[in-house]
């Protein structure tokens, strides 16, 4: 299922700066950043659930915001995209790391 993760993090303090970076690297591990703190992330729902709990972990609730977006197995094409940023689709094109 396609889900998409979004978050603002206060980063006026050195452990919200740490909690910014935490953030970006646990959703890399799920998907691909199509923007500074959104990501589009191609999962199973075990995955999610994992996911999300190390999120809702990370984030502190009083400083920070997480939305998570479940666009589902068919969410691929809801996606339009324009501009200069190439879109790539995770579950379609070669990423070589």
């Amino acid at each position: 299922m396609l889900v998409l993760i979004t978050y603002d993090v206060s980063v006026l303090t050195s452990s919200g700066r740490c909690r910014l970076r935490h953030i970006a690297k646990v959703c890399l591990d799920y998907g691909m950043r199509v923007q500074n703190s959104v990501f589009e992330c191609e999962v199973d729902p075990s995955q999610w659930v994992t996911c999300k709990n190390q999120l809702l972990e990370i984030y502190e609730p009083q400083e920070d915001s997480l939305r998570f977006y479940m666009l589902g197995s068919k969410g691929r094409g809801k996606i339009e995209h324009h501009g200069a940023k190439v879109s790539l689709d995770i579950s379609r094109d070669a990423i070589v790391i």
